[in-house]
Formats: C-alpha cells, structure tokens, sequence
C-alpha cells in the first residue's frame, strides 16, 4: 500500500506545484507584454499621469489598461498584488524537491558511479548548493560587472556553467537536473520576494502618502523581472527534463542542458522583442536550428556520444557482480535473475531493448545494491500496479511479481 500511496502524494505536489508555476510564468508573459505593448496616451490621460495605456479583447469584452508613470493621486481601496503565484510555487517546489530526491536519496538523488555519499551529505550538499548559488547571484548583482551588459551577461552564464556542472559531478543526473532548477527557482523566488515586492510596498507608501516617489526600487524591480522573465522557459525545460534520460544520462548532460537553456531564452528574446514591435525573424530562426543541430549532433551517433564503460570498467564491474551474487540469499539470487531476465533489457547502464537506447528514468539495475536502492520503484511499479515492464515485453508473470514482493518488502 505504502509505494501506491507515495506515488499519489508526489502526484499531487508536482500536480501543484505544475498549477503554480503555470499561474506565475503565465502573469510574468502577460506582464512582459503588458509593458512591452504599452502605447501613448491622448493628452488627456498625460495630464493624469498616465505613462502609456492599450485596449484589448477578451472573454467577449472590452478591457482598457493603463500605467502610470509614477502612480495615480489617490491610492485605490482594492490593489491586487502578483505574488503568492511566485511563493506558491517556490514552496511546492521545495517540498517536490524533499519528498522525492531527498526522502529517496539513495534512488534519485545518489549515483554511486559519480559519488558514493550518504543520505545526509547529498541532501547537505543539495541545499548548501541551492544557497550558495543565490549568494552568488547576489553579489554579482552588485559588483561592477552588473553595470556592463555583456560582461553581466557573460558572468552569469558561466555561473550558471560552474554550479550546473559541479551538480554533475556528485549528484545522478536527475538529482543534477532537478538541483538546478531549483536553484533558477529560487533565484527567480528570491527577486520577487526580496526586491520586487518590497519596492512595490515602498512605492505605495510613498504614494499614499503623498510623498515623492524613489525610482530606485521600481528600476531595480523591473531589472529582476526582466531576469525572470527570461529564466522561465530555460525551468520549464529543466521541470520535464526528468522524462528525458538521454539528456541527463549524456556523459555532457549538463553542457547540453545549458545549451538548451540557452537557447530557450534567445528564443523568448525574439518574443520580447516583438511585444516592442520589433520583429527579427532571424532571432527565431537561429534559435530553432541551433535546438535541432543541438538535438542531432547530441543524438547521433548515441553509442559514441553517450556515456559507456570502457572494457576494463565493464570487467570489473562483471567480477563484482559475481562476488557479490555469491553473497545473497538463495531468494534474492531468484529475485535479482528475474530482474536481469524481465527489467534489465530496459533498466541497464547497456540497455538492449529495441526502443529504450538509455536507462528509464536513469534507473539501472546492474546489481543487487542497485535492485536494492530501488526497491520502493520497483515494488510500486512492478508489483502493485504492474505497469511494468513496459506493455510486459518481456513475459512478466504473476509469480515473479509475488516473489519480488515478498523478498523486497523483507528487505526494507
């Protein structure tokens, strides 16, 4: 009962936490374009304060909008406020990120192949990671590199390179991958919650007030909304990227995930510039060749762009297999021949099934400690709701699925 019913719980975190990030990336497109297709106003509506305003369609009527320079001359009774779209999906994003890799560090978040760690130093590691790359964003805001677009730009894409790949070298690649989106989110939850929000309350006290209004927060809130705006398709990829094992199983996963990533955001560049009114066609055009020459060059030929043991490694790890066969039970030495005979084709750092060329979902079971780290997965895939193998290929049978319960349920 118990893998079923924490199956169902990240269903619903992830269904969530899917929810809150469509509300939040979905208010950051429309603002963008907002301020992006804002118009003159008549003389009328200057002489109000009103900087720009356009008129639109929707839902069968009209709708007039309009902003203000600095803010109108009475504060409204109702001022909504765009901000639990960004903390909502921050927070169940955190809790997807403990409920899944770090209560199953050993499954998702640990490959013993890239480093052998614990429960506790992956999860240290993970948060201290998260931390330190929001610090860092911090303060390369306010060196004198942020004051040089090009050398901002440049910075922080070898940033964004330096934390991407240090994930690599000690997390799996799904633990890598989901890492560093949450790192991007919370950089993007940090803006909002540190800067954007706080100038906005210091902008409506002051107008309240009747005081002169400070530029400065509003200028420093529209310079972070802009950074998000321009995150948010590269989350959204690293967000699906765990159905995709042949990017994060790649031996250069995290090179190619940061060039999706950006390339993603040339392409949102091509949009924010056409809300301008702006149209560069070549901005999409190169974005969308550079992601299928990316796609092809990564892909072809996967044998000799994917990681694989040489024959040595292979040797050793077939001699340690055969020490360590000969040092489990004589039940889990049927269990791990079912395993090999009926999942491995798929689920093996050298699969031989026809269709999956990598590991699903980066699960490999090349030995007992690897059936063993997996077990939860197994039992709630293979056992309780037998889905797998997939479509049964390879002859599954009731009985095989009863013994693989009995043994790993004793197992845990």
């Amino acid at each position: 009962m118990w893998p079923q019913l924490y199956e169902w719980i990240a269903l619903f975190i992830k269904w969530f936490h899917v929810i809150c990030g469509v509300a939040w990336i979905g208010a950051s497109f429309y603002f963008t374009w907002l301020d992006n297709s804002l118009e003159t106003p008549p003389q009328w509506k200057k002489d109000k304060g009103i900087k720009g305003d356009l008129w639109a369609v929707h839902g069968g009527g009209f709708y007039e909008v309009a902003k203000y320079q600095v803010g109108p001359q009475q504060m409204p009774p109702n001022l909504h406020w765009f901000k639990w779209e960004a903390y909502s999906t921050w927070i169940t994003g955190s809790v997807l990120l403990v409920w899944m890799y770090y209560f199953n560090a050993q499954a998702y978040l640990i490959d013993p192949r890239i480093m052998p760690l614990s429960s506790l130093e992956a999860v240290a590691l993970g948060i201290v990671g998260i931390v330190a790359g929001v610090a860092s964003y911090e303060l390369l805001l306010r060196s004198p590199l942020a004051k040089v677009k090009v050398a901002f730009l440049l910075s922080i894409i070898a940033l964004g390179a330096l934390f991407f790949y240090g994930f690599s070298q000690v997390f799996s690649g799904r633990g890598a991958f989901i890492h560093m989106g949450a790192l991007i989110g919370s950089i993007m939850a940090n803006n909002v919650f540190y800067k954007i929000i706080p100038g906005q309350r210091k902008m409506v006290a002051q107008v309240a007030s009747g005081s002169e209004v400070d530029p400065a927060p509003g200028i420093e809130g529209k310079r972070r909304s802009i950074h998000n705006n321009y995150l948010t398709l590269p989350i959204i990829f690293l967000m699906i990227s765990n159905h995709y094992p042949m990017i994060y199983q790649h031996q250069f996963n995290w090179l190619i995930a940061l060039l999706v990533m950006l390339i993603s955001a040339w392409i949102r560049f091509y949009f924010n510039l056409k809300h301008t009114g702006t149209t560069k066609p070549s901005v999409m055009v190169s974005g969308l060749s550079a992601m299928v020459l990316l796609a092809v060059v990564v892909s072809w030929p996967i044998s000799q762009t994917t990681h694989s043991p040489d024959v040595a490694v292979q040797q050793t790890q077939h001699s340690t297999q055969t020490t360590e066969t000969n040092q489990i039970s004589v039940e889990q030495q049927a269990v791990f021949a079912i395993v090999k005979q009926r999942c491995a084709t798929c689920h093996s750092s050298q699969p031989s099934d026809d269709v999956f060329a990598m590991a699903p979902a980066g699960a490999t079971f090349d030995s007992w400690q690897d059936v063993q780290r997996w077990s939860p997965r197994i039992l709630a895939r293979t056992v309780e709701s037998a889905d797998m193998p997939f479509m049964n290929k390879t002859g599954m049978t009731q009985e095989e699925r009863n013994l693989l319960k009995r043994t790993l349920v004793a197992e845990q």
